[in-house]
């Protein structure tokens, strides 16, 4: 990166622009004060992974590049989205802004929707059904969203995320655009623990999966699961790809065959013995 110029925008991606933001933004106002402003370039600067100096001059010619381009509103309230312009493309601008109003709060919840729109499990949803998809989404927030603002937001992610222009978006492009929490299984280890801590483990997988809290993992759920222990292995998957491999889990799983998979069976498939 010039430090006479400045950060160039495509420099970050949404994720990080997210985390140093929020370290100014904590009580999510949605703009920093104009005296927060050479703290939160000196943070996304010393970040960024270039060789350039942090010093006093280069914080001044950024400060003073922001300045010559954005209008500072009288008040010195400065919103986010005017400083996510220069650190971030097209792409990672809209998803900022995008997750910012829609976060969503685990693989099964992602997973409810989408079955509702892949009923041939193809992988793919077309731009009808995205606008249908984003409109559930939001009635699920319980967030009123305008017609014009939904064709928006369905217009903006076939534009930058349908990479084949064949108007369909997949599996992986909506699970960035909505920004999914990390991976839950991610922060377990099981090969590597006790008896005692696998168990222990175990009852806060299955607790985070059986969302309906029956005792089985059902529908939605399974895909949930499914899909999070894939990723695990393969980062990119498609939808086929995830129902073959919820087939091949209730074969081996759902031992008395209800379309479910019981705690109980979910338990001797991962090798483990728990209490009725």
């Amino acid at each position: 990166m010039d430090s006479a110029r400045g950060p160039a925008p495509g420099s970050w991606d949404a994720t990080g622009f997210w985390q140093a933001w929020r370290h100014f933004d904590e009580d999510e106002r949605g703009y920093i004060e104009e005296k927060e402003l050479e703290a939160f370039f000196h943070q996304m600067l010393t970040t960024s992974g270039t060789d350039d100096a942090v010093t006093e001059e280069n914080m001044q010619k950024v400060k003073q590049q922001f300045l010559a381009t954005h209008e500072v509103p009288r008040d010195g309230r400065i919103q986010m989205k005017q400083l996510a312009s220069m650190f971030l493309s097209e792409d990672e601008n809209f998803l900022l802004l995008f997750r910012r109003e829609s976060p969503l709060d685990s693989s099964v919840e992602f997973m409810q929707i989408w079955r509702k729109y892949d009923v041939d499990s193809s992988g793919f949803i077309s731009a009808a059904e995205l606008r249908a998809f984003l409109r559930d989404l939001f009635l699920q927030r319980e967030t009123a969203v305008s017609e014009a603002k939904l064709e928006e937001y369905a217009s903006t992610m076939m534009r930058i995320f349908d990479k084949h222009g064949d108007g369909r978006l997949d599996l992986n492009d909506l699970a960035r655009i909505l920004a999914l929490q990390e991976n839950f299984l991610l922060q377990f280890k099981m090969d590597a623990c006790s008896a005692e801590e696998r168990k222990r483990d175990f009852e806060k997988i299955f607790a985070h999966y059986d969302v309906s809290q029956t005792g089985a993992l059902e529908g939605p759920e399974v895909d949930g699961f499914v899909k999070d222990m894939m990723e695990l292995v393969q980062p990119s998957i498609r939808g086929v790809d995830l129902d073959k491999f919820r087939e091949i889990l209730l074969r081996h799983c759902d031992v008395n065959k209800d379309g479910k998979i019981q705690k109980s069976e979910l338990a001797l498939c991962l090798g483990l013995r728990i209490r009725p």
